[in-house]
């Protein structure tokens, strides 16, 4: 038996990547509506009505309106908007912190922001399992490809080809932050600091430790340790035990779903540098969104992935 899904918004960049991953897979039939009826809000209504599934790849002021649209109805949201990540009566859609079971349960779904995707991944077993403290003032520096923008952000960087590094986010309050402090578990809000680069797709997202500094912290091998335990039998999110001297964000780079995690420590034990690398559009966005849907519909979680 398939399921219906109804994908609102699926002529932007996350709606298209998302009807790239399901368009040929027999579970699922796409609910499409033609340009004239993106437009009707009566038509809208209808397809969530209709739909067993619904994501919504909209603004986050749209976005809550599409869920009182759906009011109703039985079907089951993934917001892939920022509007409901620390909302309650939502499940925040990382299965692999959150638990798959109450992903798989849950009929309301909050896709992670994709920063948040590499810097949860990254610091919240380790805050969990008491190898970092939540009471420190955490640091995340973070690079994202152009696409992670939309559409606006798309035709700047395609039209000026002379951005090389464009940095934001400097009044601080980002919008990612809330979620990045709920589900690590954090007393204080972290600083963060995203920028974007002239690349279509990819993310690098860092954590910079002072472990000398912090009464409470594990050393490099064991932060590695944890990280590897946790993850272990994901085929998503993976602990790369490598410690190269560069890490590269390549302007080629094709779709992908997973999540490669890194720890760089010093040699004296001090410092160490936590990293997770992704593409804003996968494990970041669209890719996250299908998992969930995969995990809600009773599917193995990574059928459709591009892993």
């Amino acid at each position: 038996m398939t399921a219906t899904v109804f994908i609102d918004g699926a002529a932007g960049t996350t709606g298209l990547e998302i009807v790239e991953r399901l368009q040929a897979r027999p579970e699922f039939t796409l609910l499409v509506l033609d340009e004239e009826q993106r437009k009707s809000a009566d038509a809208r209504r209808d397809a969530y009505h209709a739909a067993d599934f619904a994501v919504l790849c909209l603004p986050d002021e749209a976005a809550i309106e599409a869920v009182a649209m759906a009011e109703g109805s039985p079907v089951r949201i993934i917001d892939a908007s920022s509007a409901h990540r620390v909302a309650p009566g939502w499940t925040y859609g990382f299965p692999e912190l959150i638990g798959r079971d109450k992903v798989a349960a849950a009929s309301r779904v909050s896709n992670p922001g994709c920063y948040p995707t590499g810097f949860l991944a990254l610091l919240a077993p380790l805050i969990r399992q008491g190898l970092l403290p939540g009471d420190w003032p955490y640091t995340c520096h973070a690079v994202s490809g152009y696409s992670g923008g939309g559409k606006a952000m798309i035709a700047r960087f395609e039209a000026d080809t002379d951005i090389a590094f464009r940095d934001y986010g400097l009044a601080m309050g980002h919008k990612h932050v809330p979620e990045m402090q709920e589900y690590a578990g954090l007393a204080h809000a972290p600083l963060f600091a995203p920028a974007v680069i002239p690349a279509i797709r990819g993310m690098l997202v860092e954590i910079p430790l002072h472990l000398g500094m912090m009464a409470r912290a594990a050393p490099t091998d064991g932060l590695r340790d944890c990280l590897r335990h946790f993850y272990t039998g994901s085929q998503v999110v993976r602990l790369n035990e490598e410690t190269p001297d560069e890490l590269l964000l390549r302007t080629s780079e094709g779709p992908m779903d997973w999540l490669e995690l890194f720890v760089f420590g010093s040699k004296d034990g001090n410092q160490a540098r936590l990293v997770a690398m992704l593409d804003n559009l996968g494990k970041g966005a669209s890719g996250a969104a299908v998992q969930s849907l995969n995990l809600m519909a009773g599917l193995d979680e990574t059928a459709g992935l591009v892993l």
